[in-house]
């Protein structure tokens, strides 16, 4: 792991043509499941009651949020339509990505599949949801292992071709993988679980930080334990007169500057607490104390 600065840079490149925010917003949370945990969250139906969700989403882009990430698999189809009802026509700057190649046969499943004629299908349903004749990042949602990844990537790079899609991401996909990916069709991100105690990507985002390829962690500050008022996160929290889940992010931010988290929420207070980790400035030492917690974790020590 290579951490390179001790300030937060607020903006970063998706694709070479696009700039954004380095905090975006991921729609995942805006669902059925209140107070569920995210890495329990069901995701099946549309939020109620709705309209807190449209405010949510609208008071993002107010404060200054102009990465907005979606899936087509988020509640079937809801959360896209939600994004469109909530912000179409969208604001100048604002980057709406969504994912297509996951489906949905039930609650509890979440099926990969990644034949070129679906993914093409589901493109074109989420350019219908969305209110857009061309969607500025899709993302294949997860590798089809039954299917040649030349041929996923294939249905995307057609797409791109046919003027649909702008750029081609991933997600959840490892160094080996995206390297193939590249051989086919340009990539602009990746879309990898990574925060301060999961750290098995570290190698994606030194790749991807060489490729200049920006890198989207999700559930960017599920730190757990290491967040409790007297661990050592809390403790440097203090320091930055900031929060342990705003001490997450700032980490990551400072980790390589092709980061840009997506962290999801129901809160515009929470979502403000957020924004608030690009003003804070980690010193050399904190940031190799974080670095620490972090080997701890990937250790289970």
């Amino acid at each position: 792991m290579t951490t390179t600065q001790t300030t937060n840079s607020r903006n970063t490149g998706v694709g070479g043509d696009l700039t954004v925010s380095r905090i975006g917003y991921g729609t995942m949370r805006l669902s059925d499941t209140p107070g569920i945990p995210p890495t329990e969250a069901i995701v099946w139906q549309p939020p109620t009651p709705r309209a807190d969700a449209i405010t949510m989403l609208r008071h993002a882009v107010e404060r200054g949020v102009q990465l907005i990430d979606t899936a087509d698999a988020y509640a079937l189809g809801g959360s896209e339509e939600l994004v469109a009802e909530a912000l179409h026509p969208y604001r100048d700057g604002v980057v709406i990505a969504t994912k297509i190649g996951m489906t949905r046969p039930s609650p509890a499943e979440w099926v990969p599949v990644g034949h070129p004629a679906y993914l093409r299908q589901q493109a074109e349903l989420s350019l219908r949801r969305l209110k857009v004749e061309r969607i500025d990042l899709m993302q294949l949602h997860r590798i089809d292992s039954e299917v040649p990844l030349a041929d996923q990537i294939g249905a995307l790079r057609q797409l791109q071709q046919e003027g649909k899609v702008r750029h081609i991401g991933l997600s959840e996909v490892t160094v080996d993988q995206l390297r193939e990916a590249l051989r086919i069709a340009p990539i602009a991100s990746v879309q990898n679980w990574y925060n301060l105690a999961h750290r098995e990507h570290e190698a994606v985002v030194d790749f991807t930080a060489e490729h200049g390829i920006a890198f989207l962690p999700f559930f960017p500050i599920a730190i757990g334990s290491h967040a409790t008022n007297d661990s050592p996160v809390a403790k440097i929290a203090s320091e930055v007169s900031a929060t342990p889940a705003q001490t997450a992010l700032a980490w990551l931010l400072h980790r390589s500057p092709n980061i840009a988290p997506i962290p999801g929420t129901t809160s515009p207070t929470h979502l403000d607490e957020n924004l608030g980790a690009l003003d804070i400035a980690l010193t050399g030492e904190q940031i190799a104390r974080l670095d620490a917690i972090a080997e701890q974790a990937e250790s289970g020590t």
